[in-house]
């Protein structure tokens, strides 16, 4: 079998969910305890759907934004001094018709992009959050059932942590309780 659009769509709408980003981290224990409050998750982690950062000026060049290859960001926060903390996750989710060198190349190509001075353009409630880049980034591959077992070897040669998703399932478990926390209109 073939991902499916599906499969990156869903994944990527509940990943842009802090509170399912949190339950992607805890599939991947090391990544979980970077998140500086589990008591208070939605100060603590910033998810960013699609990403763009924006590069500073230099003396030769104007600032410049760009959008990331990977799928979504996610940035640690200090719940109390409401500061972004060093340490960043980005999740790349495997596309449709992707193989093992479209997956790879994305997180280089987005290890070369963040070798530069950058910062986060953030969303609108965090836009207050100082968001200069990271000490450290961390890459999170997202794949599926259906993923060719060479992309799952690839991943596991070059060590690189992934997790293996069924958005059919994830979907169902947690439909509830995020549609139960959005206000009514």
């Amino acid at each position: 079998m073939v991902v499916q659009k599906f499969h990156y769509e869903a994944s990527l709408a509940e990943y842009s969910n802090n509170l399912a980003a949190i339950a992607l981290l805890k599939q991947h224990r090391p990544y979980l305890e970077m998140i500086p409050s589990l008591r208070r998750p939605d100060e603590s982690v910033i998810t960013i759907p699609l990403p763009i950062v924006r590069f500073r000026s230099t003396a030769t060049t104007d600032s410049q934004a760009i959008r990331l290859p990977c799928d979504v960001a996610i940035l640690m926060c200090d719940p109390e001094w409401k500061i972004k903390t060093g340490a960043e996750i980005l999740v790349f989710i495997h596309r449709p018709h992707e193989d093992f060198s479209d997956l790879l190349g994305r997180w280089r190509q987005t290890q070369v992009s963040l070798d530069k001075d950058y910062e986060w353009l953030m969303p609108p409630r965090h836009s207050h959050i100082l968001s200069e880049g990271a000490n450290t980034i961390y890459p999170l591959f997202v794949i599926f059932g259906e993923t060719s077992e060479r992309i799952q070897r690839g991943l596991v040669g070059a060590e690189l942590p992934f997790i293996m998703q069924t958005p059919e399932l994830l979907l169902e478990e947690n439909s509830d309780s995020y549609f139960s926390e959005i206000p009514p209109v």
